[in-house]
């Protein structure tokens, strides 16, 4: 239960980002297209998208969710996730 919770904590922020950008879909397409190139990715919003795509893919494969470190992770993406959201959406994300 805390697993899917913490996941879906993730995803959630992944998808703030992406509303904060545009429109979730294609901001999303982009993200996996880049990932699957497989080369330097130059735009910094863009290589910071992937970066955090590759976290919650890690996590999600993570047997034991509940880790304090695990946990940690989680807690830094989030808060990544609203300080992205604050700065696309020009206020401080509640």
């Amino acid at each position: 239960m805390a697993s899917s919770l913490i996941l879906e904590a993730v995803r959630k922020a992944q998808i703030a980002i992406y509303y904060s950008l545009g429109e979730p879909a294609f901001v999303e397409t982009i993200v996996h297209e880049a990932m699957h190139k497989n080369q330097f990715i130059e735009d910094p919003v863009l290589r910071c998208l992937v970066e955090i795509e590759r976290t919650a893919q890690q996590l999600a494969q993570t047997v034991e969710l509940t880790q304090e470190s695990v946990i940690g992770r989680v807690e830094e993406l989030i808060k990544i996730a609203s300080d992205i959201v604050e700065l696309f959406i020009g206020k401080e994300a509640d």
